[in-house]
């Protein structure tokens, strides 16, 4: 899929979550948003805290929006939910849309947090999750701030365009920021 971000407003699912220590399910939202900032669709999620379900909630998000009109997926981190990893490639491969993981804080990884908060086939298939993410690249955006992606259809110099092309001010751009504000605020009101 060509993203053609010369067009004017093309759309990006931006997806984030939001969760609460001592509950079982973490909130999940997604917003599509155009570039030139309007706000046309809104999903939500659940994934399930220490889980293996945040590929599947994803999916979910995204066929509950019934839309053919998505350019990307911009992912508010790969590792949500305590631990519960995206897989990527599988998102990319079953939806047929390119996806931007971004992280905004440098990191030497999550190994070892692993493995002292998984044991045995657990922790193996989670250390296989987090090794198939692969390295993150770090991208400086038209703001001057840093962030890591890691990218699946397309590559990190289009990635890059892409997330300038969604940001305001900051780090975070609005598809993400938006999901952000609204998993909180659904949190807040189920709480």
């Amino acid at each position: 899929m060509r993203l053609h971000l010369e067009k004017k407003a093309i759309r990006a699912l931006g997806i984030a979550e939001s969760f609460r220590k001592g509950r079982s399910k973490a909130v999940l939202a997604g917003v599509v948003m155009r570039s030139d900032s309007v706000i046309d669709g809104i999903a939500y999620s659940n994934t399930t805290i220490r889980g293996d379900d945040a590929t599947d909630a994803i999916i979910q998000l995204y066929k509950a929006l019934n839309r053919n009109d998505i350019n990307m997926i911009m992912l508010g981190g790969v590792v949500i939910s305590m631990y519960n990893i995206i897989d990527l490639d599988r998102l990319y491969t079953t939806l047929s849309v390119p996806v931007i993981g971004v992280t905004f804080e440098e990191s030497e990884g999550l190994e070892e947090h692993i493995m002292r908060v998984f044991q045995g086939e657990q922790m193996e298939r989670k250390l296989q999750a987090y090794k198939r993410l692969g390295a993150r690249s770090k991208v400086m955006l038209k703001t001057g701030y840093h962030v890591y992606v890691r990218c699946v259809g397309m590559n990190t110099r289009i990635a890059k365009r892409a997330l300038n092309k969604f940001l305001l001010q900051g780090s975070v751009p609005e598809p993400i920021r938006v999901a952000r504000l609204l998993a909180r605020a659904v949190l807040a009101w189920t709480m």
